[in-house]
C-alpha cells in the first residue's frame, strides 16, 4: 500500500524477492501538471510494470474493499507513504500490517518527518519498521536503520536516498519479523516529537531568524513545496543557499534590516538576523530556475531593497 514515488523502490525491492506481493493498494488518478486530465499514481504505475492487480479506492472504509483484500487471504499488508488504515483494515492480515516510516520513531511522528529533520537541522535520520496501531505511527518497532544527513542534502537528495535504502530495509524488516524469538519493542513516548504535515502556506521564509537557521529551512523544503519570499509583489521560491561565516560583506558597517538584499562581489547575499545568506539557486513566480547572479542581472534590485516586502531602493557593497 502506498502513493508516491518514494514507495515505487520498495515495491520494486519486494517483487524482486522471494515474496508473493498478491496486489496493490494505491490512490486514485491524480491531475497531471498544467490541468491535462489524469494520470495514475507512481506506485500505480509501478505496479502496471509487473502487472500486479490494483486497487484505487477513494476511500479506506469501503466494505468491498475489504472483503476483496480479505479473499486475497494476505499474511501482511506492507504501507509505504499510504493514508491511515482503519482498524477492520490493518488487523485484516494473519501478521497485522508492517509501516516504513523514514524518521528514528518515536522522533518525527506524522506526514514530513524528512521535512523536518532538514529543517532541525539534524545529522542523522533514518528508516522504521513498526506494526500498525490505531494512533498514528506508535506502534512497536520491528526494525531501524540510522542514515546520516549530510551538509548539502536538501529534501530531494534526502528523500531519494531514503526511498533508496527503504526497499531493502523492508526486506529485511520482514525476515526479522518472522524470525524465531521476534518480539517487537514498544515506543517510548516521551521521546516523542511531531512531524506535521507541511502546507505551501507554512513555507515562507523569515529572515529575522540566524542565518543557519534559514539555510536549514530552505534545504528542508527544497523542492517540495519550496520555501518561498516575495520580491516585487511575486513570490519567489529560494532553493539552495550558503551562510556567509562572518560579516566580511559588511565591511565595517552596521548590518541592514533582516531581509534587506546585498550585492557582495556579484553575489547575491541576503541578510539574517545575525550575518547572511547567498543565494546559489532560486526561481522567481513565472520563471526558471537561476543562480544569483542571473538574478542581479535581471532584476537589479535598488539599494535597500528587501526579500519579504516591497520597498525601494539594494544595499550594494562593492
Amino acid at each position: 500500500m502506498g502513493t508516491p514515488e518514494f514507495a515505487c523502490k520498495p515495491l520494486a525491492c519486494l517483487v524482486e524477492s522471494e515474496h508473493d506481493v498478491l496486489a496493490v493498494v494505491t490512490g486514485p488518478d491524480e491531475p497531471k501538471p498544467r490541468g491535462r486530465g489524469l494520470q495514475p499514481t507512481p506506485v500505480h504505475q509501478e505496479a502496471k510494470r509487473y502487472g500486479l492487480p490494483v486497487f484505487t479506492p477513494s476511500t479506506l472504509k469501503n466494505k468491498q474493499l475489504r472483503e476483496e483484500l480479505k479473499a486475497l487471504q494476505p499474511d501482511i499488508f506492507v504501507v509505504v507513504a499510504f493514508k491511515i488504515l482503519p482498524r477492520k483494515l490493518f488487523t485484516l492480515p494473519k501478521y497485522g500490517s508492517m509501516n516504513i516510516h523514514a524518521s528514528l520513531l518515536p522522533r518525527y511522528r506524522g506526514a514530513a518527518p524528512i521535512n523536518w529533520a532538514l529543517i532541525n537541522g539534524d545529522k542523522e535520520t533514518g528508516l522504521t519498521s513498526f506494526l500498525l496501531q490505531e494512533k498514528v505511527d506508535t506502534g512497536d518497532i520491528v526494525l531501524q536503520e540510522k542514515v546520516p544527513i549530510y551538509d548539502d542534502d536538501t529534501f530531494d537528495t534526502l528523500y531519494a536516498r531514503l526511498s533508496e535504502l527503504a526497499g531493502p530495509f523492508l526486506l529485511r524488516s520482514l525476515d526479522t519479523m518472522m524470525s524465531d524469538g521476534f518480539t517487537p519493542i514498544p515506543q517510548d513516548d516521551s521521546q516523542a516529537s511531531p512531524a506535521p504535515k507541511i502546507f505551501p502556506t507554512d513555507a515562507m521564509i523569515d529572515f529575522g531568524f540566524p542565518a543557519e537557521n534559514v539555510r536549514n529551512f530552505i534545504r528542508g523544503l527544497s523542492s517540495v513545496p519550496g520555501a518561498y519570499t516575495f520580491f516585487r509583489g511575486a513570490r519567489v521560491k529560494i532553493l539552495r543557499c550558503q551562510v556567509i561565516p562572518d560579516n566580511e560583506y559588511l565591511q565595517g558597517e552596521q548590518p541592514p534590516r533582516p531581509g534587506t538584499i546585498i550585492v557582495y562581489r556579484k553575489d547575491l547575499l541576503v541578510q539574517c538576523a545575525d550575518t547572511a545568506v547567498k543565494i546559489l539557486e532560486l526561481m522567481p513566480e513565472g520563471k526558471k530556475k537561476m543562480d544569483g547572479k542571473a538574478f542581479l542581472n535581471g532584476y537589479h534590485p535598488d539599494m535597500g531593497e528587501c526579500f519579504g516586502e516591497i520597498l525601494k531602493g539594494a544595499k550594494e557593497i562593492t
